[in-house]
């Protein structure tokens, strides 16, 4: 293999001292200068953060700027999956970078126009579009400089990560040697997981999809490029979502991407073979930070807002029929963890227990209370797991938490199914919204709509989630009537 076009080697980082006694040379492996994170992730916030203090210093630091320079850093930086893409440009992301920069001054030079910012003339708004620019302008400019210099340590070895790539066929290994000789992309192929072959490889056949995991761990990779595999897609599916915990990130080669289709601004480029980046919301520390605020938001307000409504439905409940006001059930939460859901009672209570337990979706109609089908067609039985969500063991949106004794059943025959138990259970969710949490004929597909919940959800798709369910209670449930 000849020298790279960057002028670096991929085996090592040649490192040269000067001191008075001559010249040193010090070779160090490559594998000791990774990280498990991007190195100089750092820098594109760091610049960007410098850009709008200039341009907060050119408006005279008027306040409507600052909030507004406050609320740009946040949309140009709380996406963090942005920052393991392996080649950006800014001719690439001008588009979003400009949008984030415009829209929070727009949004403030409006309101100060129709007087809801005090204190904002005529003088302040010609500042607020001035330093808006320049924001606009310094921001491009630092990111550009963020992405060369990150260009040019991966092009002189600095940076490297190890890279996986499962698929064996002429796709992936077209990759893997466009990635030896392209050390721009600041990625090291280290091997293939894929079915038995007879064909050689550049690189050495360390495993099978099943055997991920352990290669993962074992040869410390960063990086995983899916290109076509020989096996089943949805077990390749079922065993990357299963890296979870794992600091590594996954790229994917989009089917027939020969057609087109792919947006530049959403893939890298690897010489003509485009990699998806997945962003695996549910597993950004951000992504979880902000979930979790919106649950205890949400949940504490709404536990102060019907206060009332609890304490007529448990009098409603508790001279109903005799028994508990509370329903009280072991479910399976985040990681098959077993906590005890809330819930207002809506059944008769029987004599003796039932000989094995129920799933939350089989509605014995005969069981339940007058009192009962008013609560289920209002769904005011489900306002107690409020409390649930503040005690950590619910979110208000994510996948419908099941009876262990189901989840253990279900899985066996929905090999997805398992795979709703990444993240906690919800009161409500995509598969609630879209009439699928009942009913033994909606398994794979409740399994495939939570699933797609997970890999995609933000907060501001729970929050119309939200909104969707509002509507879903007053159109009525008739799975419970």
């Amino acid at each position: 293999m000849g020298p790279h076009p960057c002028g670096g080697k991929r085996s090592e980082v040649r490192v040269e001292l000067e001191d008075a006694l001559g010249r040193v040379d010090l070779e160090l492996p490559i594998r000791d200068a990774m990280s498990p994170r991007p190195a100089l992730r750092s820098l594109a916030p760091v610049l960007d953060g410098v850009a709008l203090l200039i341009a907060v210093a050119i408006s005279v630091a008027a306040p409507p700027f600052v909030v507004a320079a406050v609320v740009t850093f946040a949309a140009l930086n709380l996406d963090t999956a942005r920052a393991y893409r392996l080649d950006p440009r800014v001719s690439d992301e001008i588009g979003w970078l400009l949008v984030r920069v415009a829209v929070p001054v727009l949004a403030v030079a409006a309101f100060a126009e129709v007087g809801l910012v005090p204190g904002t003339d005529g003088a302040h708004l010609g500042r607020l579009v001035v330093a808006g620019a320049a924001a606009a302008l310094l921001v491009t400019f630092g990111r550009a400089i963020a992405y060369a210099v990150r260009r040019a340590a991966k092009c002189r070895g600095l940076i490297a990560e190890r890279a996986l790539i499962v698929g064996t066929g002429p796709i992936g290994v077209e990759l893997a040697d466009a990635l030896d000789r392209h050390p721009e992309y600041g990625l090291q192929p280290i091997g293939f997981v894929d079915g038995p072959i007879d064909v050689e490889l550049p690189h050495p056949m360390l495993g099978g999809p099943h055997d991920l995991g352990r290669v993962v761990r074992e040869f410390g990779v960063q990086r995983i490029l899916v290109a076509f595999g020989r096996g089943n897609d949805r077990d390749t599916a079922t065993v990357l979502r299963s890296l979870g915990s794992l600091p590594v990130e996954v790229h994917v080669v989009p089917r027939f991407f020969e057609l087109g289709g792919v947006p530049a601004a959403e893939a890298d480029s690897v010489r003509g073979i485009p990699l998806m980046h997945l962003k695996r919301p549910a597993l950004r520390r951000v992504g979880r930070i902000g979930k979790r605020a919106l649950d205890v938001v949400v949940s504490s307000t709404l536990l102060l807002l019907c206060a009332p409504v609890f304490a007529v439905a448990a009098i409603a409940v508790r001279f109903s029929s005799p028994g508990p006001v509370l329903f009280r059930q072991i479910r399976a939460g985040r990681g098959g963890h077993r906590f005890t859901i809330l819930k207002f009672r809506t059944m008769y209570v029987e004599a003796e227990p039932a000989a094995e337990p129920r799933s939350s979706f089989v509605v014995e109609h005969h069981r339940v209370t007058p009192v009962g089908k008013i609560l289920r067609r209002t769904s005011v039985d489900e306002l107690p797991q409020l409390i649930n969500v503040l005690r950590g063991e619910m979110s208000i949106v994510g996948p419908r938490p099941e009876v262990p004794h189901y989840v253990e059943e279900f899985s066996a025959s929905v090999s997805t199914y398992g795979d709703r138990l990444r993240v906690e259970g919800g009161i409500t969710g995509l598969a609630q919204v879209a009439g699928r949490s009942r009913g033994l004929d909606s398994i794979p597909e409740r399994a495939r709509l939570d699933n797609l919940y997970i890999e995609t959800r933000s907060l501001w798709g729970d929050i119309v989630l939200i909104f969707r369910t509002v509507e879903v209670v007053f159109r009525g449930d008739k799975d419970c009537e």
